[in-house]
Formats: C-alpha cells, structure tokens, sequence
C-alpha cells in the first residue's frame, strides 16, 4: 500500500518512497526541557507516534528508525534553574531542572499511549558533534566568527528560505527584524555563543560557550539517521526559523541538496477558542490534562482533527470523544485484535487521515467486525479497554469547566443525561437504542439499575 504525505517543502502530498526501505528514518524535534510540557507540545508527540506506528506496520517494525530529541541546552534552563534552584551550584541546578521535566515528558507521552522513540538523543550527548560541525561551516565559508559569536552566513546559501518560502531579499534591515552591528546579515544565526564564568559552557576553537538552538538538531539527526534521511517532523511555528535553519547547516556542511525528503507539520492548538496563554488563564500541561482526562480521550481527541489543521481544544469535544470511544470499547473491551483493516489501513496512509478513518471504525462496531475493529483502534495507539475510559471515583464534579481548567471527563450531569436518554429509549421500545447506550454507560464504568417502579438508579463500579 502506497503511503502519501503532505510535503511542506514542495507544498503538494506525495507518495513516500523512503531512501531505503529496510532502513526508513524519522526524526521530530522533541521539548526544549525547563517547564512541563504543554497540551500543544502534546500534538507532535501524539501526530508522530501514528506515523510512527503505521511506518512500522507497512515497512516492518525492524525496519523503522524514530529520533526525538531532548533540547537540554538551552538559556530558559538556565534561567528556570537559577530561579528554582537560588544558591545550588549551576550545572547541578540544570540537571535538576532538566531531569525533573525530560521525566515528566516521557511520563506524559506515555500516558497519551505514545510509545518510546527508537533514540532519544540529549543535546548535552552531542556537543562534540557541533564544535566539528560548525568548524566545518567555517571552513566552507558559511559561518564566521563575529563579537564572541560563531554566526551561519545565510547569504552564503542561494536558496535559503526554501522551505518557509521566503526570500532571503525580504529579509533585509526593517521594522520586524534587529539589526545587529556586527552581523552581515539581519538573518544571521547564532551557532554558537561564549558563557560567562555563571553561565554553563563547553570548550571549543572560539572560547568556552555553548551551541546555538538550531544546531543541536541538524547533528543529532546526523548522528543517528545520516546526513540524509526520509522525513522529518515537528509543529508548524518550528518551519521558521528552526527548521529552515536546520536545513541551511546541514545541507551546507555536508554539501547536499537536501537534508530531509519530507517535512511534515501539524497545525496550532487553541483553548476553547482562544489562544492558550499563561495571561488569559488558561495555560495547561499535558499532566493537567491527565489528571481529569483518560489518556485514550485526550489522544484520540488530538486525532479526530487532521493533523494539519488547527484544533480547538474544548471540554464539549473531549466529552463527545469520550462518548464516541465508549461505543467503540464497550465491543471491543476483552477481545482478542486480528489486524487492522485494509480500509483502515488505507485511510491512514492517506496523509494520516484519521477523520475518514473514524467513518470506517463506526462500520466496523455496526456490522460486527469488532476483532477488526479493536487492530484498528491499536493501530490508533489507543487501547480498545473499557478501563482505559473507565470513571475514576473522586473525579465526578456538578460543574463543566474550561478546557485549561478542566471539569472530569466524565461529569455527573453527562451520565445523568445518557440515562435519562435510555429511559426515553425504553419507553418508547427502541431496545436496541437502550442496549447501546447500557453499555456506553458501562464502558464508562457506570453500573446502572433498572427498578420495579420504572425508575434507573446508577454508581460508579468499584
């Protein structure tokens, strides 16, 4: 089965045709490790993993190579461990601070039924890497050495901006961008910069300092994928600079056309209509998240929006994802999976069309192919286990709430409501109605009860 993909770089969805196809290459550029990561951050991990799974379902799992990247180089480390940590000696401070959320991250992902990247490569693990890297753009006359700075020369490269689509012209001295004295160019980027005697820092031909952002990832990359490699991902505010600067350093290093075939990127995420900010309050981490939504509801809620496109991430969405995977568990709970379907394996490869995948899930639980049903849905990352979405006691609230402030999943008034629906349903005989709305309720981890006077009581099943 052909896989398709949207291309950023060409800007059109094309057939993947990996490099080679026992060694298919992937790498996403992972969290930046001084603050939990946020429900955005959760995107890219959740988009990739998919991919992630359906490259090793067509290509062989051994044949699958996934890069994630740990950025614990960084000056928001430095200040977060400086604030934090007052008084504990600096490099230990970083590697607390560091520690504590890269921990946090995979513990994250995991719950969103990510599965582990085949690397996870530390930025720290690479410095060696970067010093020659940089060295050897120096040499090739793509960087110079300028007021304690190493600085790529963008001029020196005659298609910078391919990727982002901007000319290198329009990027001249103006309004939006500084013009520093002793850059060539306003573009310029910094591959490496001098640490004060309070800062932490490396040796290198140009003094003790530290790397740039943007050339972590173009030799962690190289370290374990090549110099060229099959698809590289990552949300879509990373197109510029970061990864149009990824591609300036490692094409020009290694003298190639390309530095990645395919570049993939997922859309923005707001809250509840708004853009998620610490200021409006409605900032959340993925741990927040979890903390009232099961990890299947918030993963699959990522999904049903196509990865390229914006979502609006809201509490009405996250109950009608619940509602929709109680009705695909209470099946598929406790039976054995016998491989995703041909369709569903179909409209994946689709540019990871999860929408007309959910079309075809709904077939599947209606016509009874539930062994079918539940490969698919491992497919998806997601379980397929009614305790996977079960209620947890002590998360029933009387209230809704943002999505940044999150009511439970599951709230009082939703199951109250879902009863009185299968009252109706009973009153009227749509038995089939009621049967299917008993084991949504079920799969939910509510028991209800039907009693002699007419009435439904339920409670949440210990």
């Amino acid at each position: 089965m052909t896989l398709r993909i949207y291309n950023t770089l060409t800007r059109t969805k094309e057939d993947f045709k990996p490099l080679d196809p026992k060694n298919v290459r992937m790498y996403v550029c992972g969290p930046t490790v001084y603050d939990f990561a946020h429900i955005g951050n959760a995107r890219p991990a959740i988009v990739f993993d998919v991919l992630f799974r359906l490259l090793r379902h067509l290509f062989g799992a051994e044949h699958v190579t996934y890069v994630r990247n740990i950025t614990d180089v960084d000056d928001k480390i430095n200040a977060r461990a400086l604030r934090d940590h007052p008084g504990m000696e600096l490099n230990a401070a970083i590697r607390k601070v560091t520690e504590t959320t890269a921990n946090q991250y995979f513990a994250d992902v995991r719950a969103l039924g990510c599965l582990d990247p085949t690397v996870q490569p530390r930025a720290t693990e690479h410095i060696k890497g970067m010093v020659e890297m940089i060295s050897v753009l120096i040499n090739r006359g793509h960087a110079y050495v300028a007021a304690g700075e190493v600085l790529f020369d963008v001029g020196s490269m005659p298609d910078y901006g391919k990727l982002s689509q901007r000319k290198l012209e329009d990027q001249q001295a103006g309004a939006r961008i500084a013009v520093e004295a002793h850059k060539k160019n306003p573009a310029d980027f910094v591959l490496w910069k001098l640490s004060s005697a309070e800062e932490p820092g490396w040796e290198s031909p140009w003094g003790r300092g530290r790397p740039g952002w943007h050339i972590e990832c173009s030799v962690m990359s190289k370290s374990h994928l090549g110099e060229i490699f099959d698809i590289h991902g990552g949300g879509l505010d990373l197109i510029f600079p970061h990864h149009e600067n990824e591609i300036a350093q490692s094409r020009c290093a290694h003298g190639t056309s390309v530095m990645a075939n395919y570049w993939m990127h997922n859309g923005f995420l707001q809250v509840e209509g708004q853009k998620m900010s610490k200021s409006l309050g409605n900032f959340t981490t993925i741990a927040d998240v979890l903390k009232e939504w099961p990890g299947d509801v918030a993963r699959f809620n990522m999904l049903r929006t196509h990865y390229r496109q914006p979502i609006d991430w809201t509490v009405k969405s996250l109950e009608e994802t619940r509602s929709i995977l109680a009705s695909f568990y209470a099946e598929a709970d406790g039976v054995a999976a016998a491989g995703p379907t041909r369709e569903f394996v179909a409209c994946l490869s689709d540019d990871l069309n999860v929408s007309t995948g959910l079309a075809h899930l709904h077939v599947l639980r209606k016509s009874g192919r539930i062994a079918e049903l539940k490969a698919s849905l491992n497919l998806l990352g997601l379980s397929g286990e009614a305790k996977a979405i079960a209620v947890v006691p002590g998360e029933m609230s009387s209230e809704a709430g943002t999505a940044a402030n999150a009511a439970p999943a599951i709230t009082r008034e939703v199951i109250v409501r879902l009863v009185e629906d299968r009252l109706l349903a009973r009153h009227t005989k749509n038995w089939a109605e009621s049967d299917r709305i008993r084991d949504q309720l079920a799969a939910m981890g509510i028991a209800i009860k039907d009693n002699k006077d007419g009435t439904t009581t339920w409670e949440i099943k210990s």
